[in-house]
């Protein structure tokens, strides 16, 4: 059976590919928890749809955040922890934390949206 992926799945292909599964696997699985639809020209057309919209909304989120990158630059912030003995402090500053913070500021951002090496 033939099917176009439309998300990566992994020791099959990437999304978009045309592959050949068992006609079971794809019926079963792929299909139904949306990873692929069957190769057809109709399907050729909504995964088409579909990967235009998803450009378009990649580019307006990566326009978003360049423009909120350029707003927070140079914005500092400070946070007010509890340490112990020997200025241990106790837990860590998380990106939940660094969102309030933001917050505070006057800007909106998820914390999902924020990538730290270490909490």
């Amino acid at each position: 059976m033939k099917i176009i992926l439309r998300k990566d799945v992994d020791n099959l292909g990437d999304a978009g590919e045309v592959v050949n599964v068992k006609p079971g696997f794809g019926r079963n699985y792929l299909i139904p928890r949306e990873f692929a639809y069957p190769a057809t020209k109709g399907f050729l057309k909504v995964y088409e749809q579909e990967k235009k919209l998803h450009e378009n909304k990649s580019a307006r989120d990566l326009h978003k955040a360049q423009q909120l990158a350029g707003k927070l630059g140079n914005l500092s912030l400070e946070a007010t922890v509890q340490v112990g003995e020997d200025d241990k402090v106790f837990g860590a500053v998380t990106a939940q934390d660094i969102a309030g913070l933001i917050a505070a500021k006057g800007y909106e951002i998820d914390k999902r949206d924020i990538l730290l090496d270490e909490p």
